[in-house]
């Protein structure tokens, strides 16, 4: 009797040691945050959101500082009233009573939020900000970013994030997820929005200067509009068809294509004009 306790004494005293040297499952260190969409195509002149969010489960926090820069001669900063609507859902889900801060700049935006209720912090991931913005009506490619001075922490203490990542913001022409004005050009004709009642504008992006002309074509092949010819720089631009054919007489509904004639290139691009 006596022998058998003592084997499960000795047992339990194994176990227990495995147990203890056994390595405890530990969350990723650090905050990986990111600016979302990483890459996105908006029309020239159209308002569109940016999400600040933790994007894995890692270190915990309840507070953070960012500093979001960006290109005043691509973007306006559109404030959204009440300014408490600005801070993300993840933040807003976890504590009701919370301190926050914006400062506006003329190339920048500050913004301080902290939770205030006892004993709450985060792992992530979810959403802990969001920016609204204006495009330019110049086509380009520009980069929302953060600048130094990103800082999360928990009760006090400095969590340093692992990483970062910035948005590439393509306004009238596709958004890359390299350099904020990457070249060569890549040969592109898009035609935005798609479909519409109203107008409709082309995005061109070229690498070769030269000659160029852009028709509108029905589906039989039919020059409906001769919308521009001449001789053209390489880079981007945007040409507006107002829905009339040579005539001045409005287009029909339906599916038509634009070519784009060009140096060493012919472009295509199919749409749809609705009544």
């Amino acid at each position: 009797m006596h022998g058998q306790v003592a084997k499960r004494w000795c047992g339990g005293l194994v176990l227990a040691a495995l147990l203890a040297a056994a390595p405890a499952a530990v969350a990723a260190p650090g905050v990986k945050v990111a600016l979302l969409p990483a890459a996105q195509m908006v029309a020239p002149g159209a308002e569109f959101d940016l999400s600040l969010e933790v994007t894995r489960a890692g270190s915990s926090f309840n507070a953070f500082d960012a500093i979001v820069g960006y290109d005043p001669a691509a973007l306006t900063l559109v404030p959204l009233m009440p300014l408490s609507n600005q801070e993300g859902s993840y933040f807003v889900a976890a504590c009701s009573n919370r301190f926050h801060r914006f400062r506006p700049g003329a190339d920048r935006d500050t913004i301080t939020d902290v939770l205030l209720c006892s004993g709450v912090s985060l792992p992530g991931p979810g959403q802990i900000y969001r920016l609204h913005f204006r495009a330019s009506s110049t086509p380009q490619r520009t980069r929302v970013r953060f600048l130094p001075g990103l800082q999360f922490y928990n009760a006090g203490l400095y969590v340093n994030p692992d990483s970062s990542a910035d948005a590439i913001i393509g306004i009238g022409v596709p958004a890359g997820v390299g350099d904020a004005h990457p070249g060569p050009w890549i040969p592109r004709l898009r035609a935005f929005p798609d479909p519409s009642a109203a107008g409709t504008t082309f995005a061109i992006e070229l690498a070769r200067e030269g000659a160029q002309q852009l028709l509108i074509h029905d589906l039989q092949g039919r020059v409906v509009r001769h919308l521009q010819s001449g001789d053209f720089k390489a880079g981007i631009r945007t040409v507006s068809w107002d829905g009339r054919d040579d005539a001045g007489r409005p287009a029909p509904a339906g599916v038509y294509v634009a070519s784009l004639r060009a140096p060493g290139t012919t472009l295509r691009s199919r749409f749809t004009r609705l009544n």
